[in-house]
């Protein structure tokens, strides 16, 4: 055999060898790829496993929700778990309150225990690094933030906000509320008042809100109200000088004198907060903003009320309110005085009123004149009592009474005189002596 026919047999095995590892790497590739179309295809690829260490970032997705925790997916080679505690920066009651099944999250890396494949995560902690800074940036700009309550403490509400957040019952709401037991659940429209990161303290206001609102809508409102309308309103509050009325987002004052038209003592005599009153507008300033209403004058007066009750000749009974020089003011009806002129007042002569009639007092009075249409009516007293009978005159001495000591003695007529200028004058006359 030559040395080149050796040559062609070597090449010639080499080649059968290559074709034969060849088809072992195709046949090996095909076992391999049938083993993997085996593997269901929800198992984890463990090139694409993340890697994770105690304090890292992650993001993950939520796929379950117990009451005490949720159950997160990561990337990683188990799942995570949230617990309750590490889910909110309020207490929660449930799970469920604070993420969904299918939610996106981002987490912080508690505890990692692949011994134990124990994964525990926090999305507290995320939020609380982020939400300072979220909230420093509201602060700044004043803008208004939405929260729900999730719970009610002494002395206000506590907010999730991503952070612990309170809200002081003064700053809940424009008006005074004594309960707030009503108020979990509620969406508040807030704004950040203080911030201290050292102390962890977050303290919120809707009142604010509400004031700004209350302030823009003022001139509004204003504007549309004229003195001469009549309104509807809400009692607000009220003051021992009268009430406020809430005529749909500004308060007018109705003063004590315009809450009746008999004498009031105290608003509350007539109205409560909360009742639903009509007023009339007296006076409209929208350069101090203010606005003066009046409830009596929706109110029939008490001249027109008493119309037709009294009729000249009419004897009543009234309740003398004033007394004066002049005579006594009787009120005849709620609202409606008459004059009872002193002469009036008694068939004797009398100095002043004082000495026959006192403020309170309860008497019988017969209407003299009456005209409601000049809120007028004259009234006597006297002319409801009988006229005591007159006393005899009696005749007065014209001369010396007789004096049987003198016996026969007759005066003469200078003695008479003389007696007489001086029982007459006494003592003035020794003057001129």
């Amino acid at each position: 055999m030559t040395e080149e026919t050796k040559a062609q047999e070597l090449t010639e095995v080499n080649e059968t060898a290559a074709e034969a590892t060849e088809a072992a790497a195709e046949a090996a590739a095909e076992s391999a790829a049938q083993e993997d179309s085996s593997v269901p295809e929800t198992s984890p690829d463990f090139a694409d496993i993340v890697a994770l260490k105690k304090g890292a970032i992650v993001k993950g997705t939520i796929i379950k929700v117990d009451a005490d925790q949720a159950i997160v997916n990561v990337g990683y080679k188990y799942d995570g778990i949230i617990p309750i505690r590490e889910l909110s920066s309020v207490q929660l009651e449930n799970a469920a309150d604070a993420v969904q099944i299918g939610q996106e999250v981002e987490l912080k890396v508690v505890t990692l225990d692949d011994a134990k494949e124990r994964l525990v995560l926090s999305k507290r902690a995320i939020d609380n690094e982020k939400g300072w800074d979220q909230l420093q940036e509201k602060m700044d700009n004043k803008e208004v933030i939405e929260a729900k309550v999730a719970d009610v403490v002494k002395g206000g509400l506590v907010v999730d906000i991503g952070l612990r957040g309170f809200v002081p019952a003064s700053m809940v709401e424009r008006h005074f509320v004594e309960d707030f037991s009503d108020y979990k659940g509620r969406t508040l429209r807030l704004r950040v008042k203080e911030l201290d990161k050292e102390k962890n303290k977050v303290i919120l206001s809707q009142k604010d809100v509400l004031d700004e609102e209350f302030e823009a809508n003022k001139k509004t409102i204003i504007s549309g109200i004229q003195a001469g309308q009549e309104l509807e309103g809400t009692v607000q509050r009220l003051t021992p000088f009268g009430a406020f009325i809430d005529l749909g987002g500004i308060d007018g004052l109705v003063h004590i004198s315009e809450m009746a038209w008999h004498h009031v003592e105290h608003p509350s005599e007539v109205v409560k907060e909360g009742d639903k009153v009509n007023v009339h507008v007296l006076k409209v300033d929208p350069a101090n903003e203010r606005i003066s209403l009046s409830i009596k004058a929706t109110q029939p007066g008490p001249w027109q009320r008493v119309g037709g009750e009294l009729a000249t000749g009419q004897i009543v009974t009234g309740v003398v309110k004033r007394l004066v020089t002049f005579g006594a003011f009787v009120e005849v009806a709620p609202g409606v005085e008459g004059l009872v002129h002193i002469s009036q007042i008694s068939h004797s002569h009398i100095g002043t009123p004082h000495e026959v009639l006192k403020e309170g007092q309860e008497v019988q009075v017969k209407v003299l004149d009456f005209n409601p249409a000049e809120k007028r009516v004259s009234l006597s007293i006297k002319d409801t009592q009988d006229a005591p009978p007159q006393a005899e005159k009696q005749d007065r001495p014209r001369g010396p009474k007789k004096d049987n000591s003198y016996g026969d003695y007759v005066p003469q007529p200078n003695q008479s005189l003389n007696l007489t200028l001086g029982e007459r004058f006494g003592d003035k006359l020794s003057k001129f002596k």
